[in-house]
C-alpha cells in the first residue's frame, strides 16, 4: 500500500515503518488489533503534520483528504462500523487542522486561554459547537433523557393496553376451559420494571400454571440428562399412589415429564386460533391479531396512536424464588425442557444495589441497552449480558454515584472488550452459563472493533 503522509525527507523513514505495520496489521493482530493500530496511527500522523504544517488553506484541505485515505486502511473492518467512524475521524482531522491559521498570528498563551474559556449560555451557539463543549458525563445524561428513557405517558398507555389484553385473554380461557387450574394472569418484563428503552413496544403476559406439589417435582438442569443449568424439567411423581389422570396436567405428559411443547401447542390452539380477534379489536379500538408461524405465543397490537406493541404469552411455573417459563424457542430441541428465567433475580439484585448506595446501575443498564439498540454493530448484545456485566462490575469496589456515570460507562466498555476477547461472559447467578452463547465470530469482531474505537472516542456510541 502506498501511504503518503509527509513531503519532508525526515518523515520518509517513519512512513515506511508505519506502512509496513498497517499493511500487515490485520494479518498479525486481527480486526481488534488493527483497529487500535489504525487509531494510534492517526494520532502519530497528526504529530508529524503539526511539525511541518504550512499556513495555506490548500494544504489544510489536502491533509484532510489524505486522512480519509488513511481511513481506507481500516477497510477490512465491517462496512456498518466504518460509517460510524467517519464522523470521529473528521472530528480528529478538523481538530488538528482548524486552529492552524490562528497559530501563525497568535501567541501560544492567548490560544490556550481561548480554549479554556467557558461557553456562555446566553450566547447563541450552533448545535455542533454546543455538543463539542459538553463533557462525557453531560453527553451521557443528555443521551439517557433524550434517547433511552421513555416518556411516562407513553409507558402508561402501553401498560394500560397490555392490561386490557391480559383481562380479555384470562376471561376467555376461564370461560372456555373452566377446569384448567390457572393462577391470576399478570404482566411482566422490562416495561413493567421501568427498564425498557427507546420505544414501549413489548411486554409479557404471564400465565401461571398451578401444579399439585405432591404430584410434581421441579428438577434442576444440572440433575437432568441435559446437564444444562437453564434447562429444567418437571417430573410426575407418586404415580403408584396417585395414578395418571389425577392431575389436569397429566394429559401433557411425555415420558414421565410435563412437556413444554405440548402445553404451548394447546395454548396456541385455545387462544391464538380460537379467540375472536376482530371483535376484540373493535372493543379496544385497536388492531389485535396473533403472530402465527413460530413457536412463540405472541400478539401484535396496533393502536390508533403510538408504537406497535407486541405481547408474548408465557406460561410459567413458580416454586419459591424459581421461575420456569415454557419458551420452546429457548429450549429446543428438547420438548420437555423448561427455561429457568434469571431475569427476576437480575432485576431484583440491581434494584437492591441501587437502593443501598443510591447508585445508577439501572440508569447505566438502560443507557447501554439504548446504545446497543441504536448501533447496528452492537445489536447482538441484548439486555441479559449487559445486566450481568453490570452485576459483575458491582462486585468490585467502585463508586456508583450519579457523578461517576461516565467512569462506569467507560469501564463497561473496557470490560466488554475483555469478555469478547475471551468469548465468555459468565452469568452472575449461574457462572457455568455463557451469556455470549449464540453470538457468531463475525459479530464478535464487529462489536470488538466498535468498542475499541469507543475507548478513545466514547461519543461514537452516543451518535
Amino acid at each position: 500500500m502506498d501511504f503518503r503522509w509527509g513531503r519532508s525527507r525526515g518523515e520518509e523513514g517513519i512512513a515506511v515503518v508505519i506502512n509496513f505495520l498497517l499493511a500487515n496489521a490485520r494479518l498479525v493482530l486481527g480486526v481488534g488489533g488493527a483497529a487500535v493500530l489504525g487509531i494510534a496511527t492517526l494520532a502519530v500522523k497528526r504529530l508529524i503534520e503539526r511539525a511541518g504544517r504550512a499556513a495555506e488553506d490548500e494544504k489544510v484541505e489536502q491533509k484532510m483528504s489524505e486522512s480519509w485515505e488513511e481511513l481506507g486502511l481500516v477497510s477490512a473492518s465491517p462496512k456498518s462500523i466504518r460509517k460510524g467512524l467517519e464522523s470521529v475521524v473528521m472530528k480528529h482531522v478538523a481538530k488538528a487542522t482548524k486552529p492552524q491559521k490562528a497559530d501563525l498570528c497568535q501567541p501560544q498563551q492567548q490560544k490556550s486561554s481561548l480554549n479554556e474559556k467557558p461557553v456562555n449560555a446566553a450566547e447563541p451557539q450552533r448545535p455542533k459547537s454546543l455538543q463539542l463543549s459538553l463533557t462525557l458525563q453531560d453527553r451521557l445524561q443528555q443521551y439517557y433523557s433524550t434517547r433511552a428513557a421513555l416518556v411516562p405517558e407513553v409507558v402508561h398507555r402501553a401498560e394500560s393496553l397490555a392490561l386490557d389484553i391480559c383481562i380479555e385473554v384470562q376471561g376467555f380461557l376461564h370461560s372456555t376451559n373452566p377446569d384448567m387450574p390457572l393462577g391470576e394472569m399478570s404482566l411482566g418484563g422490562s416495561l413493567l420494571d421501568d427498564l425498557q428503552v427507546v420505544r414501549a413496544d413489548h411486554a409479557c403476559l404471564l400465565v401461571p400454571l398451578q401444579l399439585e406439589p405432591s404430584l410434581w417435582r421441579l428438577i434442576p438442569g444440572e440433575e437432568t440428562l441435559l446437564t444444562h443449568p437453564l434447562h429444567w424439567m418437571v417430573r410426575r411423581v407418586n404415580l403408584e399412589y396417585f395414578p395418571r389422570g389425577r392431575s389436569y396436567w397429566d394429559r401433557f405428559l411425555v415420558g414421565g415429564y410435563l412437556s413444554c411443547r405440548a402445553l404451548v401447542s394447546m395454548l396456541s390452539k385455545a387462544v391464538m386460533e380460537t379467540m375472536n380477534w376482530p371483535s376484540l379489536s373493535s372493543t379496544l379500538d385497536c388492531l389485535v391479531r396473533p403472530v402465527l408461524g413460530g413457536d412463540e405465543l405472541k400478539l401484535e397490537i396496533r393502536p390508533e396512536r403510538g408504537d406497535t406493541l407486541f405481547i408474548s404469552v408465557v406460561p410459567v411455573l413458580r416454586e419459591a424464588d424459581v421461575v420456569l417459563t415454557a419458551q420452546v424457542e429457548l429450549t429446543q430441541p428438547w420438548d420437555s425442557a423448561w427455561h429457568l428465567s434469571l431475569y427476576p433475580w437480575e432485576t431484583q439484585r440491581l434494584t437492591q444495589l441501587d437502593s443501598a448506595d443510591q447508585g445508577v446501575r439501572r440508569a447505566l443498564l438502560k443507557t447501554l441497552k439504548a446504545v446497543c439498540r441504536h448501533c447496528p454493530a452492537l445489536r447482538p448484545l441484548t439486555a441479559a449480558p449487559l445486566a450481568n456485566l453490570i452485576l459483575h462490575l458491582s462486585d468490585t469496589d467502585v463508586d456508583w454515584s450519579e457523578g461517576c456515570l461516565s467512569g462506569r460507562f467507560q469501564q463497561c466498555v473496557w470490560e466488554l472488550i475483555g469478555y469478547l476477547e475471551q468469548g465468555v461472559l459468565p452469568s452472575y447467578f449461574k457462572p457455568s452459563v455463557n451469556m455470549l452463547n449464540g453470538v457468531t465470530e463475525e459479530e464478535v469482531d464487529e462489536m470488538g472493533f466498535m468498542l475499541y474505537c469507543a475507548v478513545s472516542e466514547p461519543d461514537i456510541l452516543l451518535i
